[in-house]
């Protein structure tokens, strides 16, 4: 690479994203300490103990909602925050937990969103579909609680309905897909998990949104959202050249101010520049681990 691509990239981060990519990526690359990530995160919780307030850009809704529950979940985790830091998420963790038992249907299993979506901006694609239970996000939630060893009544009924849903019939996007691959993971079955995972080469090959093509520039699902590490459990379904592909449309993705684009119309100019600087995070944290890039 001929430019300075972290530097570009942090320097976008810097100019233009918001503050809780900002200090995630300080400990990403710097090794700070999560505690700013985890003040970060705490701004965003609501008195229910759930989070919002557009945590996940595409709606400003101030209440609480499954997506949002999932992006702080997410940020948590990558701050390292299950480490040094535990006792400092266990009440953000523990209140998650116990908001998203209020609001799910019986079975465990929860929607992304709730009609009250509709009284505040969110891009269109967030209309009613959001607001019936599904993989995406039960499976997703389900997943990133069990990695942080989370115990609850609710999460044993949402596990055991993710279950269901996988040993049926699967009919699912590659957004659900990616919610699937982290709950299989980290579900404590693991012989169970191993049994499913026989089936996600066929389920990818038929999931809508997938992107394998690097050449393809629509909006998709691509093998680095899908395994963002070489290490990644499902690094496997991907053979070497498709993902030097990927590495090398990423990278080239980068545009003149350092930062990376996005493919979908958020609802307002501060919602697309959110997601920018989350893109770019995104990207300068794969191909650091892929060993594009050196930190």
């Amino acid at each position: 690479m001929t430019r300075d691509v972290l530097g570009d990239g942090r320097a976008f981060l810097d100019r233009e994203a918001r503050l809780i990519e900002r200090r995630l990526a300080g400990v990403l690359f710097d090794r700070a300490e999560p505690d700013g990530v985890i003040d970060a995160v705490r701004a965003y919780r609501n008195a229910d103990g759930g989070f919002g307030h557009g945590l996940e850009p595409d709606k400003r809704c101030p209440a609480s909602l499954p997506i949002d529950v999932e992006c702080a979940l997410e940020i948590l985790w990558q701050a390292g925050a299950a480490g040094s830091a535990a006792p400092a998420i266990h009440d953000l963790v523990v209140g998650a937990r116990d908001w998203l038992d209020s609001v799910a249907e019986i079975d465990g299993a929860v929607p992304l969103a709730f009609p009250v979506i509709e009284q505040y901006p969110r891009a269109d694609h967030w209309t009613d579909w959001t607001y019936a239970p599904g993989l995406n996000p039960t499976a997703g939630l389900a997943g990133r609680l069990h990695r942080l060893g989370v115990t609850h009544g609710w999460l044993d009924r949402a596990t055991d309905w993710c279950w269901q849903q996988l040993e049926s019939v699967f009919d699912e996007d590659a957004h659900a897909l990616g919610e699937v691959l982290l709950f299989l993971a980290h579900v404590p079955d693991q012989a169970r998990a191993q049994r499913v995972s026989e089936q996600v080469p066929a389920w990818l090959a038929q999931a809508r949104w997938y992107r394998e093509d690097a050449a393809d520039s629509e909006y998709g699902v691509t093998p680095l959202h899908l395994a963002p590490a070489p290490t990644s459990r499902w690094r496997s379904l991907f053979d070497d050249r498709t993902v030097e592909g990927h590495l090398d449309r990423l990278a080239r993705d980068q545009q003149e101010d350092g930062g990376w684009p996005i493919t979908w119309e958020p609802p307002s100019v501060a919602s697309a520049q959110e997601w920018r600087g989350i893109e770019t995070l995104r990207a300068l944290r794969t191909l650091e681990v892929y060993g594009r890039i050196e930190s």
